[in-house]
């Protein structure tokens, strides 16, 4: 179904396919996007039949390019009575997301696209794809985009993407750890399938809680961490998940989750 005309959420199965519908801009983000992506992130958190959420583009030569420019300032025009921008919120949604998300990255990723890439949990992109954050180039800095770079991609790294602007291939972005696969551009929905595959099997409440506390802990030192861990896993094994994964594993059979 078409949330709007520029992005489409698509249930694939166990899978929530979030699809940015504007390939003759690119999957340029403009305010519809925006909105479009975030409910779909809405949606596959109030629907208990999906476990995965999949983020990508139309077509195959973008999977984002960032703010659409058509119209000179547009993209960075701002209310500055509102504390927050849309973009950030969204951000702000996905870092708070307890259900795990790909991105399937079919072309380029610049600006705004790599905040994208980086607000998923895995990412897997066609060898052609080519990534980059080009805003010193028309006066700005990936600023919003900084704020979950910086965590993924060494200081480095990052600092030479983002003070030269340049642009750099799939290879550069894997070995950075932006991404976990690169594959052919054919192989790319097989890649993609596979992994949903070995997300699905799982225990959903297992992988829920645990992306609850994988965010907690990230800005805890190791002694907070370890105390709110070690109560995290008391919890987690009094949900019926982990009693019917130890039940099936003591009698050697598949488990039967309930996502309770």
């Amino acid at each position: 179904m078409a949330w709007n005309d520029s992005v489409i959420l698509d249930r694939r199965g166990a899978a929530l396919w979030i699809t940015i519908n504007r390939p003759e801009k690119r999957n340029a983000m403009n305010g519809d996007v925006i909105a479009g992506i975030a409910e779909g992130y809405r949606a596959a958190h109030d629907d208990a039949g999906v476990r995965v959420i999949v983020l990508t583009g139309a077509g195959d030569k973008a999977f984002c390019a960032g703010a659409d420019l058509r119209n000179t300032g547009a993209a960075f025009a701002a209310d500055f009575s509102r504390p927050n921008v849309d973009f950030a919120d969204l951000l702000r949604l996905s870092q708070s997301a307890t259900k795990p998300a790909i991105a399937r990255v079919n072309g380029i990723c610049m600006a705004g696209g790599m905040g994208l890439l980086c607000m998923t949990d895995m990412a897997v992109a066609a060898d052609h794809a080519l990534f980059g954050l080009p805003e010193v180039k028309v006066g700005v800095f990936p600023m919003q985009v900084l704020s979950l770079l910086q965590d993924i991609a060494p200081r480095r790294q990052v600092s030479e993407w983002c003070i030269t602007g340049e642009p750099f291939p799939a290879a550069e972005a894997q070995a950075a750890g932006l991404l976990n696969y690169v594959v052919p551009a054919a192989e790319l929905d097989a890649r993609i399938d596979w992994l949903i595959g070995r997300i699905t099997d799982k225990s959903p409440t297992a992988i829920r809680r645990g992306k609850y506390a994988m965010r907690a802990i990230g800005a805890m030192s190791f002694d907070q961490s370890i105390a709110y861990t070690e109560s995290q896993i008391a919890l987690l094994a009094m949900t019926e998940d982990a009693k019917e994964g130890l039940k099936a594993f003591a009698e050697k059979r598949k488990p039967l989750w309930t996502g309770k």
